[in-house]
C-alpha cells in the first residue's frame, strides 16, 4: 500500500489526514508514539470490505481509490475544485 500511495503525491496529504482521523485520541501519549488505527477497527473495516474475519490485507488499488474519493469529497465540502 505504501508504494501505491507513494507513487501518487496528490494523495499524500489525504493519506496523512485519514491516518490521523482513524487514530485514537491521544495517540502521542502511548508508545510507539505514532498515529495508527486501532487494530480492532482495521479488522472490522477489512471484514466489511472483503468479507469474513480471515480476510487478507486491503488491496492497494482499493486504498488508492478510497483516498482519491476522500480527496474529492474534501474538495467538494470546502468548495475547492477537484484536481485529477
Amino acid at each position: 500500500m505504501l508504494v501505491a500511495v507513494a507513487a501518487r503525491p496528490a494523495l499524500w496529504s489525504t493519506a496523512v489526514g485519514q491516518i490521523l482521523r482513524m487514530s485514537p485520541t491521544g495517540w502521542w501519549r502511548r508508545a510507539p508514539f505514532v498515529p495508527r488505527p486501532d487494530p480492532a477497527y482495521v479488522r472490522f473495516r477489512v471484514a466489511t470490505q472483503y468479507g469474513g474475519s480471515d480476510a487478507a490485507a486491503p488491496d492497494p488499488r482499493d486504498v488508492v481509490e478510497y483516498l482519491a474519493w476522500c480527496r474529492s469529497l474534501g474538495s467538494t465540502v470546502i468548495g475547492r475544485p477537484t484536481r485529477p
